[in-house]
């Protein structure tokens, strides 16, 4: 029967976390053959090629999530990986400041769910703050010393390479048809028939469509929301990574400071709507996609209880003088002159039907295919681990 399947684990998605899955699967069972297909001429073309560049420590999440374990892990991980392939990076550290009392109560909390966490964790007062970054000004924060940053779309094209699995870009999947019997067989765009006995699903921002057309219910849809970034005109204002005491009711962690690997410091992103799974500004509109996200009812009912939010994060997008006035809360320094529109990103946030926005990273099973259904921002940093518990799956039933 092996001959009749031109792979035996047949991913769709050629971003860090799909070629972290073939590269696991690959090292773990040497022989398996794997293919990988994107729709894209390369790999990495949008959450992993569109985010701040940041190997995040896991201090944000809840003790025993995924993304805690996934995170903590996956930066320790991340960073020997980089450092074995020659693959630029640092150990930056980086600071969390809180600008207003109201604050202080969730940066005490962030202290204690690090060190429940695992993460070393120091707590500044005002005063202490301007030995990290003389130029951010707050009542008081705390530094993560594992924070860093790194090229992600280097460590794609290292994941693609040392998996030695077949990629097959510019592969657009229309069609799955799924029979348990007989695997998984999937019609690409341009008309040819890729067969494999188990599916893999790492779609990212069109993740619910696969396991659809897989026939499976991913009771959850993918609600594309932008973020915004803006680039420093005078990068000497920041030495490293600053970020904002987070709001908890939100998986989005604020208009924070980057400096990248190039030097470079970025500042964002906010959190909008996107008007299409891919729509990196105001002017890209896909009726299909955007109808897609109307019809869910858990997107309305994230826009009724989240509105004043929501019109905070819209006016900072349609307004440069309100987003420089977010930015001054932590660097009073900066002017609108200052920031330099750059590329945005979409995350790909799983909403839940009562509008739950899905806070962990989600993983599920359907015969002969595992789907990859929520995976944004710290999936990344978290690739590694999240690429080796992918493939205990698909393993498991080869």
């Amino acid at each position: 029967m092996r001959a009749a399947y031109d792979c035996d684990v047949l991913v769709i998605g050629g971003g860090i976390v799909g070629l972290s899955t073939a590269y696991a699967i690959t090292r773990a069972a040497p022989g398996t053959r794997v293919t990988v297909l994107e729709k894209e001429p390369g790999p990495a073309r949008h959450q992993t090629g569109r985010n701040s560049g940041v190997i995040h420590s896991g201090i944000y999440y809840r003790p025993g999530s995924l993304k805690a374990r996934y995170a903590v892990r996956g930066a320790a991980e991340m960073v020997k990986f980089c450092t074995e392939y020659g693959i630029p990076h640092a150990v930056t550290g980086k600071l969390i400041v809180a600008t207003d009392r109201s604050e202080l109560p969730r940066l005490h909390a962030l202290v204690q769910r690090g060190r429940e966490n695992g993460i070393p964790v120091r707590e500044l007062g005002a005063s202490q703050i301007t030995e990290y970054e003389p130029e951010v000004r707050g009542l008081a924060a705390i530094h993560v010393g594992t924070t860093g940053i790194c090229d992600f779309v280097a460590v794609a094209r290292q994941l693609a390479h040392g998996s030695g699995a077949e990629i097959r870009y510019g592969t657009r999947v229309v069609r799955v048809d799924r029979r348990p019997e007989r695997g998984v067989a999937v019609l690409t765009a341009s008309g040819d028939i890729v067969r494999g006995r188990v599916l893999v699903n790492c779609a990212g921002l069109h993740s619910d469509e696969i396991a659809r057309l897989t026939g499976d219910d991913p009771e959850a849809r993918i609600v594309p929301f932008r973020g915004e970034y803006y680039e420093l005109a005078r990068p000497e204002l920041v030495r490293g990574l600053v970020y904002p005491v987070p709001d908890p009711a939100f998986p989005f962690l604020g208009v924070h400071l980057t400096r990248g690997i190039d030097g470079g410091v970025h500042i964002g992103p906010n959190a909008v709507p996107a008007l299409a799974r891919e729509g990196y500004g105001w002017g890209t509109v896909r009726p299909r996609e955007l109808g897609a996200t109307l019809a869910w009812p858990g997107s309305w009912r994230i826009a009724r209880r989240h509105w004043r939010y929501g019109a905070g994060e819209m006016r900072r997008s349609l307004s440069k003088k309100a987003f420089t006035e977010a930015v001054r809360r932590l660097l009073p320094g900066v002017s609108e002159d200052d920031l330099v529109p750059t590329a945005a990103g979409v995350r790909a946030q799983a909403v839940l039907r009562d509008g739950t926005l899905v806070d962990d990273f989600l993983i599920r099973e359907g015969a002969r295919a595992v789907h990859v259904l929520n995976a944004p921002s710290p999936a990344a940093t978290a690739s590694l681990p999240i690429g080796r518990e992918v493939g205990r799956r698909v393993l498991a039933v080869l």
